[in-house]
């Protein structure tokens, strides 16, 4: 839904679309939803971390590694955590667009308000990492029919309804 609105693939090009309070989570919250849930899932985080289980001493590759091997696979879940937030904070949240960066680019010149642009994508993405810690520390995780639920009875559904509307919405608006 997000690439018929848009128009690109280009990640460049999302974030510009975006300038000012034009961000994509305004106007499709619904692939916003998904796409962070999905984001949980694929970092093996908390509420989706069936497999690898840390509490669970007898199972998972967890058992298999230590010292500096489990650290690459935690430095690669954290690490994967940190792309998804960045994936996120520039398809949905306007990347290194902030409010009043045209007044900012007139006034401080086009380096400093980079330099702004650059620390305001910081800030997003340290949120969104914020947010899937917070969500670890509160949310229990679920067991695995649930998860299978979760994908085939509700979020492959819902991505499908939301494309088709975005489509109609486009076609009628356009």
């Amino acid at each position: 839904a997000l690439l018929i609105m848009t128009g690109t693939l280009s990640l460049k090009e999302i974030a510009v679309q975006q300038a000012g309070w034009h961000w994509n989570v305004l106007y499709q919250p619904v692939s916003f939803l998904i796409f962070l849930i999905c984001s949980f899932a694929e970092a093996n985080r908390t509420p989706f971390d069936l497999a690898e289980c840390e509490s669970e001493l007898i199972g998972g590759y967890h058992t298999e590694y230590s010292s500096m091997k489990m650290g690459f696979y935690l430095f690669a879940e954290y690490a994967n955590m940190f792309i998804s937030s960045a994936l996120l904070a520039v398809l949905f949240f306007g990347a290194y667009n902030y409010p009043g960066m045209g007044w900012a680019t007139d006034h401080w010149g086009v380096n400093i308000a980079n330099i702004i642009g650059i620390i305001v994508l910081f800030i997003k993405i340290c949120g969104f990492i914020f947010f899937f810690m917070w969500v670890r520390w509160t949310i229990p995780r679920f067991r695995y029919d649930q998860l299978m639920n979760l994908g085939w009875k509700i979020l492959i559904p819902l991505s499908i309804l939301n494309i088709v509307v975005t489509g109609v919405c486009i076609l009628l608006f356009k």
